[in-house]
């Protein structure tokens, strides 16, 4: 009998309305920058996009100066209420242009369209529409009668999510008064640069928000800038350790969300179909991708055999392939540098012992891919079960006890997020509130939502973002 499978369902990439070059957005305008122009790739494909102009340290400079002028002659005076027109301007016109972004995220980073269409452009204006409505109520957000902004913020965001982390440092950041110098990372600056000309088309004042591509070395001349007045980093717990140590002593706000290795626990008392696609969604989502991703899941002894037949029948139905297909569940790795981390991780579980089982789905002949991937008769020592991997790889732990699964979720450096599965909602609470982490999830994962804040513990940062907490790191009481 043959298989039925989905017939191929392509976007157009055509409605990315690429551009054969960018360049930096500073004090309103697009300019050239003094550092080494790079090209974008596709992963998918390994094609370049487009030419991108990067800033040089004269660039930071200019654009700091920029928003310093911006905070102190225009948004920082300026009424609530009418910062918050232009970011609900700014929030619609991503609405309105959410197919374009979507299909160039997915051009640029290689993760699914379904991803950017349904998840990362909705929520990226989603967090724009809600800060908005904080922008003229600050004083009722319990942080003080008469919160201030900080000044001038420079923020650096991550490769995995570039739209979405762009917006969730934005529109804190402008809601409450700051000015900003946004630095995106240095393979997926395409979406925050068309946001830079959402503003602009916004009206935006000049200034207050600018964006600088480029390597490492930009985001390190901005973040040890003199002229900010805070600084707001997601990416490797690793740099946010440097960055840690650089301001220490420097006076200047910091925030860091960092790495994660959350734990999904499954009770033998869980929905088993529903945890299934929870497990699935929590660690394939994004290519894995994610610093929330629930890469080590502990399952119950008692059904552990059952549930991971269960998970590998699921995992053996992702279609993994053109990001730009509909019926994509899987796409590509957005580096070769990303990709290589995750097959040297994989290779230390085997080493180590683990049994590996991969998905059967065939592998495109060009670009950056690699195949679902689980770990079973890991041991909490083993590098697969400690080290992040962002990447599309499971470990599978096993508990007998409630007391147990919390010792083994917490048996770890990092402090991001958990998920709960269980029919039991005492014990989902009980658990709860003994995993370390900043964001769990109970019989879901992956959700989010601007209204709630998110960060971590330990080694996966400080400071919340989203929601009404997520505004004091933005405020001066």
């Amino acid at each position: 009998m043959m298989e039925w499978t989905y017939a191929p369902a392509p976007e157009s990439a055509s409605l990315a309305n690429l551009k054969p070059t960018y360049r930096p957005f500073i004090g309103g305008e697009f300019v050239d920058g003094g550092g080494q122009p790079l090209k974008t790739v596709n992963p998918a494909t390994e094609e370049v996009l487009a030419e991108v102009g990067t800033a040089a340290a004269e660039d930071v400079d200019r654009a700091v100066a920029a928003a310093r002028r911006a905070y102190e002659q225009v948004w920082g005076p300026m009424p609530g209420a009418e910062r918050a027109k232009y970011l609900f301007r700014i929030a619609r016109m991503v609405a309105e242009r959410a197919r374009e972004l979507a299909v160039l995220e997915t051009l640029d980073n290689g993760k699914p369209i379904r991803e950017s269409r349904d998840v990362d452009v909705p929520t990226a204006s989603a967090h724009l529409f809600h800060h908005a409505g904080w922008a003229d109520k600050l004083g009722y957000a319990g942080l003080g009668p008469d919160p201030q902004p900080l000044g001038v913020v420079g923020a650096v965001i991550p490769w995995n999510f570039p739209l979405l982390m762009a917006a969730w440092k934005i529109a804190p950041a402008l809601a409450c008064g700051n000015t900003i110098v946004l630095k995106p990372a240095e393979t997926t600056p395409l979406t925050a640069l068309v946001l830079a000309e959402i503003a602009a088309d916004a009206g935006l004042p000049a200034g207050v928000l600018n964006v600088l591509p480029g390597a490492g070395d930009v985001g390190e001349a901005l973040v040890g800038h003199g002229g900010l007045d805070k600084v707001a980093f997601t990416g490797s717990t690793d740099v946010g350790k440097e960055i840690q140590r650089r301001l220490a002593g420097a006076g200047r706000r910091l925030t860091l969300e960092l790495g994660g290795k959350a734990a999904n626990i499954v009770y033998d008392d869980a929905p088993l179909d529903q945890a299934i696609d929870g497990v699935v969604d929590g660690i394939f989502f994004n290519q894995g991708h994610v610093c929330c991703a629930g890469s080590r899941l502990l399952v119950q002894e008692s059904i552990a055999e059952e549930f991971e037949t269960l998970l590998r029948a699921r995992i053996e139905t992702l279609r993994l392939g053109d990001p730009l297909d509909k019926n994509t569940d899987v796409g590509a790795i957005n580096s070769p540098a990303q990709l290589e981390r995750i097959v040297d991780l994989a290779a230390a579980g085997d080493a180590e012992g683990a049994q590996r089982w991969t998905s059967s789905c065939p592998l495109p002949e060009r670009g950056l891919f690699f195949p679902p991937t689980v770990f079973s008769g890991v041991e909490q020592t083993m590098r697969v079960a400690r080290e992040e991997i962002f990447g599309p790889v499971l470990s599978v732990l096993t508990f007998r006890t409630p007391d147990e699964a919390v010792a083994k979720a917490n048996n770890t450096r990092y402090g991001l997020s958990a998920g709960i599965w269980t029919s039991n909602g005492a014990k989902a609470l009980w658990t709860a509130q003994r995993v370390r982490a900043g964001v769990v999830w109970a019989n879901t994962f992956n959700r989010f939502d601007p209204t709630a804040p998110f960060g971590g513990y330990r080694e996966s940062g400080f400071g919340r973002e989203g929601g009404r907490v997520g505004l004091e790191a933005y405020l001066r009481a």
